[in-house]
């Protein structure tokens, strides 16, 4: 039994028996060792874990009467995150201000207003349009990035203004928390990525690479960053350590938005209108789908419909993919990521900018607009600038399954 004392245990214990609990406690120790080889592979069990998680997750299409609209900002949203209690959105827009909702009541809780331009000086805020936020894991700090080049940092609980990193020299395009701590990784326009440490308020380094402005970034747990490079058309793995970088090519057209789905895999989206599910690995994408979300024009001039923003539910094979076709695409991950099978679409009007998984997998959240988050080539009228919360509903396994025996 668990409670004899070792002193017990060592007195009753054979030669026999001492043989056998050593050769055991070394079999533990290659095992541990295979697991942290495993880790670094995590390929495999990510496989698994992922055909652990389709048996159970099978998602439905909520009815549209259950999507949650919460109207607040004036003009196109940008970027949003939900805290990681799944309690808080955050949210920012061309409006220059940014909003703290209460996801169960759907109330706002907090405004930053922007600022007019030329306030800079006086107003505590954004006076131009914020194009990326991030928040901490531990739901203490908010980061938000503009058009100015400025970083600026707030306490989430309260929405009060901490500190502006100065130093990008192009509009701050993707910011990321490296999940467990409070280390920022912030990319621009200026082809630059780089790294922040919140805590000490402080510049850490500058990474170089990418030939043309960096569209988005993210980060999970490593110390790593992903980033799309835009029209340099590559997708880049930053090993901060080792101030190394890894390059990968895929779509066609300009690569605008990037998220990571595991520490080994992430998604991506174009101008071209194309999806790409990519191994951290790998130098080319595991799979693509072209004109992820249809064509417009006139017949003959067909445009794909570019994807604007890309989602992951963490660790599981469901993704989601934003454009102006009116629909958010969720799709699942066929096997070791080869693949993308559609799974529904859900009706949204206008141009969804940015979209978040809760943490929980219970919720689908899209940020909206009557324009494209960078630029304004057209202006959906009948589009509301409101956030969307979209529930995901899953279906029960068959009663007949579930049915406990007599």
């Amino acid at each position: 039994s668990h409670v004899q004392s070792k002193e017990e245990t060592d007195y009753d214990e054979t030669p026999q028996e001492k043989k056998l609990r050593l050769a055991k406690l070394y079999l533990e120790q290659l095992k541990e060792e295979e697991d942290d080889k495993a880790e670094d592979d995590s390929f495999e069990t990510d496989l698994i874990a992922g055909r652990l998680q389709e048996e159970v997750v099978r998602l439905m299409p909520p009815d549209a009467s259950e999507i949650r609209v919460l109207r607040g900002h004036k003009l196109p949203i940008t970027c949003l995150v939900i805290s990681s209690d799944d309690k808080y959105i955050y949210s920012a827009a061309k409006d220059c201000s940014i909003i703290k909702w209460d996801v169960e009541s759907g109330k706002k809780l907090h405004t930053i207003p922007g600022g007019r331009k030329g306030t800079e000086d006086r107003h505590v805020g954004h006076t131009t349009h914020i194009l990326c936020m991030a928040i901490s894991s531990d739901g203490k700090y908010l980061a938000t990035g503009d058009v100015n080049k400025l970083i600026m940092i707030w306490e989430a609980e309260t929405c009060k203004h901490l500190y502006k990193f100065t130093g990008h020299k192009g509009p701050v395009s993707g910011l990321s928390f490296r999940r467990g701590t409070h280390d920022l990784y912030s990319a621009s326009h200026d082809r630059s990525v780089k790294v922040w440490n919140v805590d000490e308020n402080a510049y850490v380094e500058t990474l170089f690479g990418h030939q043309d402005a960096i569209t988005g970034l993210d980060s999970l747990s490593r110390e790593l960053c992903v980033t799309a490079g835009g029209r340099d058309r590559s997708v880049r793995v930053w090993k901060i350590a080792e101030e190394s970088q890894l390059v990968f090519h895929g779509h066609e057209g300009s690569i605008d938005c990037i998220q990571l789905i595991n520490e080994e895999h992430m998604i991506t989206g174009a101008d071209d209108g194309s999806v790409s599910l990519w191994s951290v690995n790998k130098k080319r994408p595991l799979s693509t789908v072209k004109k992820a979300h249809g064509c417009h024009g006139d017949a003959g001039l067909e445009q794909p419909h570019w994807v604007a923003s890309v989602a992951a539910l963490q660790n599981s094979d469901t993704v989601a993919s934003g454009s102006h076709n009116s629909h958010v695409r969720l799709w699942k991950c066929g096997q070791n990521y080869r693949g993308l099978e559609p799974l529904f679409s859900v009706p949204v009007t206008g141009f969804v900018n940015s979209l978040k998984f809760s943490s929980s997998g219970q919720f689908l959240v899209a940020g909206v607009g009557q324009e494209h988050r960078l630029g304004r080539w057209w202006r959906l009228k009948e589009a509301k600038n409101a956030i969307y919360i979209i529930p995901l509903k899953r279906k029960l396994p068959n009663p007949e399954e579930a049915r406990i025996p007599e």
